[in-house]
């Protein structure tokens, strides 16, 4: 059989041979819109296998919600028993991951591309999502291992490669390599680019574009930088070099109180501005509803007709619900394996928590600010669909979110935007900490322990490079090593149904301690 190490270099090897070949657009297909049908495949299979999960567990996002939160707030923490982190903790790492520049410039660019109605999609992505969350953490601490110093070590590959047999360790190693690239781009890259991105945005505004920390200095044809984002990319690597290089305890105790910190504020702020538009409220649900499932062509028609424009909406959607909550990826199982807990299903209980919190609430939160105070006319969907002779500056990402802010906090404060630029920092930073832990499983699952301090040297780097890089196509790589990530995860959780289904079944039928309630 071959070794893991050996399958990684293969791995590896592949990806960089087929990128040079073919460039990002091969990996891109995986979210495109095959021949046979409309439908891509990664949308067929995300939502098919949280279909099955919910239907084969008796919804579990419904039945067991109230348990999750009950246990996420210590009510069963047992010091006795084994793991990391506890189950705040643990949470509180997978939702810093999951909730960061998704939820702010990710439901932008759902809207900016797919309208009003992606955000619909969002919604059904997190719902069947949360059933995916139970099951793919509830698996990951069920087959986790301990390495020689008593770390915990768990996730998809090692859910595979325990739960399904050795002879699936090439689909273990598929996952982990695409967990590693992952944590380069969309938890590493993208993360610092968008931070640096609005921090650049802020300076510019106060000293303009031609102070000697903001003028761009051309060093080639195609890439040119500034002095303010070389500051930023030094600030942002020291802050987050500082907690990385603790491990995982400094990330979780970090990680602990910078999530709800951050949350709180995003969330107050964004209900601020619901309650100053409350009239709007009610309408801006229906536009979400209707362009869910009807959304307007383009003005001067579009090939393949309305169809095609509603996959569009959808897709959009459904993109942007993955990378916000990261349901059915295989990330957050990482995080949730660390959990000190005997019962694996607890744990899961506690996981499928998150796209209630990341999706449901804080995305919907964002969503309606940039529907309700009109941010969202200033949108590609919104001239090209609506009206062509909107006059308007087109913003996306957290620009978008960012005007929306300034022109819903007005009554307030004149300076809603910058909360954008606080809630920016603040995710961005604790995205990054917390993907770096989750390229460190994957990293030691493919090559060992002593692997992981160059890990995580070249992935302080890249948080250095991100934010001064151009990102466009780290944007579609990212995407497209997502989808390639979630498949050998989604496969690990449907053949593992039946096992899944008895240890919900045996967790249920005891009657458990508690300790704190």
């Amino acid at each position: 059989m071959i070794s893991k190490k050996t399958g990684a270099i293969v791995f590896f090897g592949t990806v960089i041979i087929l990128l040079s070949l073919f460039g990002v657009s091969f990996f891109e297909a995986i979210w495109s819109f095959p021949r046979f049908s409309l439908v891509p495949l990664m949308v067929v299979a995300l939502l098919g296998t949280g279909i099955f999960t919910t239907i084969n567990l008796g919804f579990p996002q419904i039945k067991y919600l109230k348990h999750g939160i009950r246990v996420t707030r210590g009510d069963y923490d047992d010091p006795n028993e084994a793991g990391d982190l506890n189950h705040f903790q643990a949470l509180t790492t997978a939702l810093s991951a999951t909730v960061g520049i998704g939820n702010i410039a990710g439901v932008a660019t759902a809207i900016y591309y797919g309208g009003p109605g992606a955000l619909f999609w969002m919604w059904i992505t997190a719902f069947f999502g949360s059933a995916l969350k139970f099951a793919e953490c509830t698996l990951a601490v069920e087959y986790r291992d301990f390495d020689k110093s008593g770390m915990t070590a768990g996730g998809p590959m090692y859910t595979i490669e325990k739960g399904l047999g050795k002879q699936w360790r090439w689909l273990a190693i598929i996952f982990a390599g695409f967990a590693v690239i992952c944590s380069f781009a969309t938890g590493n890259a993208i993360q610092s680019f968008t931070l640096s991105d609005q921090l650049y945005s802020e300076v510019s505004q106060l000293v303009g574009t031609e102070h000697f920390l903001t003028i761009k200095h051309q060093l080639t044809d195609w890439y040119s930088v500034s002095v303010q984002q070389v500051i930023n990319g030094l600030f942002i690597t020291v802050v987050a070099a500082l907690v990385i290089l603790g491990g995982i305890k400094r990330i979780g105790s970090v990680t602990s109180y910078l999530a709800p910190f951050m949350a709180a504020i995003y969330v107050i702020s964004a209900v601020l501005i619901l309650l100053a538009n409350i009239t709007k409220v009610p309408a801006s649900f229906g536009m979400i509803i209707s362009m869910a499932f009807n959304p307007p062509a383009a003005i001067g028609g579009v090939a393949g007709g309305t169809l095609i424009v509603f996959m569009n909406t959808l897709l959009w959607g459904v993109k942007r619900g993955l990378y916000s909550n990261e349901a059915g990826q295989g990330s957050a199982p990482i995080a949730h394996s660390t959990a000190k807990t005997d019962y694996p299903v607890r744990e899961g209980v506690v996981a499928l928590l998150e796209p209630f919190i990341d999706t449901i609430i804080i995305c919907t939160l964002t969503g309606l600010t940039i529907i309700s105070t009109g941010a969202w006319q200033h949108t590609e969907f919104y001239v090209s669909r609506i009206d062509p002779n909107f006059a308007g500056e087109i913003l996306n990402g957290s620009l978008l979110t960012s005007l929306a802010f300034k022109q819903g906090l007005s009554w307030i404060i004149p300076f809603g935007d910058k909360i954008i630029t606080l809630g920016v920092l603040l995710f961005a930073i604790s995205t990054v900490i917390s993907w770096s832990f989750y390229g460190d499983r994957a990293t030691e699952y493919l090559f060992g322990e002593k692997a992981i301090p160059i890990y995580r040297a070249f992935y302080i780097t890249f948080v250095f490079i991100g934010a001064i890089a151009t990102l466009e196509a780290m944007w579609a790589f990212g995407d497209a090593a997502l989808g390639f990530m979630t498949f050998p995860n989604l496969i690990s959780i449907v053949l593992l149904s039946g096992t899944l289904k008895k240890m919900t079944k045996d967790y249920f039928d005891i009657d458990h301690k508690t300790y704190n309630g």
